[in-house]
């Protein structure tokens, strides 16, 4: 019998294990799929040879995570690839505003707007080590760096809509909504701005990598990890309740419904059936014969593309989903790959995905609507489409169950469960005195940053001691 065992093999299962395994705890990986990975998987969704991933693509959060870096991910077949700019926003009639590495190159194409912008950001670039360990560990008892964090609360606490009332001209507000809308919600909502200048203040830090021959490399990093500290992983075995669970303590990589399953009723339960999901998803990926055509020709360096236009288009299109309705001007994350990675895809073909978000449980298609929107930006797109394979948000629960609804990142991004997930608690992954819980429903929440799993997983050693 094995001292643990750890239920899903996302990254934070994955990196619990790893971490548990690694501190000398003979730990067992139970994943219900027969691949590892949840949403770093990497597959041939189209034709022959070509390697789309899944969920997960590109990966500001885990190029800085203290978790992937204790790991030595980069030492186990990971490798970053950066691409010449790291997010793109088109506009019509305009040129694109880009983010660059740098945040005065940044700065500088936002017009009037970029000493605002500048003297937003630039502190928190410049501690930024120190911000990942505010936003990247739970904030009860007390945040870490108290005077960072109350300088970061002062924008962060934001909604996207306060914030970009800063901006006089579009470029500006345009870029800052692309980001916060990473947040799937609306715009107006509070702590939207949060999402946006800790992804921007990473992208100036360290960049928006991809991993080289797909986010799959992530998992197997991690699966090999734990495999050489002595743990085993099992595949094709689907956890239910208590009694498939065979160790005496338990890591649960799941989401507060499937882990009030397995548990069944307690206190701790109780709380957590008030966790709401969030909105779902529509993903398509294409294989293209050449670049996208995009208007602004620099776009075709960057590795992630915001498409939506305007900050007001932007707002009005989530503000659609949360309401429940479908967009007809979606808000499109896009991302290019083999822009930088050209072992995705052979004979000179390119691999392109993009996804809108969409009201939870839809079933309706929205290629049409994707398509379209990334049409106007980059005339002739759809002349060069050779193959297309489309998800819907039912689609992506039947994936993964942890998608509930199609819901990608874990759970609702709204107030109370952004800072008390998954149920106000000092330590936050502890389910029952032998189970605990790893998942993106606990603290910092959604990204491929394993620091759920590490979180957790310290929390339990600790207690061992």
């Amino acid at each position: 019998m094995a001292d643990i065992t750890v239920v899903g093999s996302g990254p934070n299962g994955l990196t619990a294990a790893a971490v548990l395994a690694r501190a000398g705890l003979d730990v067992h990986v139970v994943e219900g799929r027969d691949t590892i990975g949840g949403g770093t998987r990497t597959s041939e969704l189209t034709l022959s040879g070509h390697l789309h991933d899944v969920c997960s693509a590109v990966h500001p959060l885990g190029v800085v995570s203290p978790a992937f870096a204790e790991l030595g991910l980069t030492d186990h077949g990971v490798s970053w690839l950066h691409p010449e700019i790291p997010a793109a926003h088109p506009l019509d009639g305009r040129p694109a505003v880009l983010m660059h590495r740098d945040l005065d190159a940044t700065a500088a194409g936002l017009g009037d707007d970029g000493a605002a912008y500048r003297r937003i950001l630039a502190p928190l670039v410049e501690s930024l080590p120190a911000l990942l360990d505010i936003t990247l560990r739970p904030v009860l008892p007390f945040p870490a760096h108290p005077l960072l964090a109350a300088r970061f609360g002062r924008y962060g606490a934001l909604s996207a809509a306060a914030l970009v009332s800063r901006f006089d001209d579009d470029p500006a507000r345009a870029l800052f909504a692309g980001m916060a809308a990473h947040s799937i919600a609306r715009l107006d909502a509070p702590m939207t701005s949060a999402v946006g200048l800790v992804l921007m203040a990473v992208g100036y830090h360290a960049g928006w990598p991809i991993v080289e021959g797909g986010s799959q490399r992530i998992a197997d990093a991690l699966a090999a990890i734990v495999s050489a500290a002595g743990g085993t992983i099992e595949t094709g075995r689907w956890v239910r309740s208590r009694s498939d669970i065979a160790t005496p303590a338990a890591m649960l990589d799941l989401v507060p419904g499937a882990v009030t399953e397995i548990v069944g009723d307690t206190a701790t339960t109780r709380l957590m059936r008030r966790w709401k999901h969030g909105p779902g998803s529509f993903k398509v990926d294409w294989v293209l014969d050449g670049p996208i055509p995009w208007a602004d020709a620099r776009v075709a360096g960057a590795g992630t593309v915001h498409v939506g236009g305007t900050f007001e288009e932007i707002a009005f299109a989530e503000s659609a989903v949360v309401d429940a309705r479908h967009p007809e001007r979606p808000f499109v994350l896009l991302s290019q790959p083999s822009r930088v990675d050209p072992s995705r895809a052979p004979d000179g073909h390119e691999i392109v995905w993009g996804y809108c978000h969409v009201p939870s449980g839809s079933d309706v298609d929205m290629t049409e609507a994707i398509e379209r929107q990334v049409e106007r930006f980059a005339p002739g797109f759809r002349d060069r489409i050779i193959a297309r394979h489309s998800m819907t948000a039912v689609d992506y629960e039947a994936y993964n169950p942890n998608n509930v609804g199609g819901d990608i990142a874990g759970g609702a991004t709204t107030f109370l469960q952004t800072l008390l997930r998954p149920r106000p608690a000092l330590n936050p992954y502890r389910v029952t005195e032998d189970i605990y819980m790893c998942s993106a429903a606990t603290p910092p929440g959604a990204g491929t940053h394993g620091m759920c799993g590490h979180n957790a997983a310290h929390t339990y050693l600790d207690l061992l001691r």
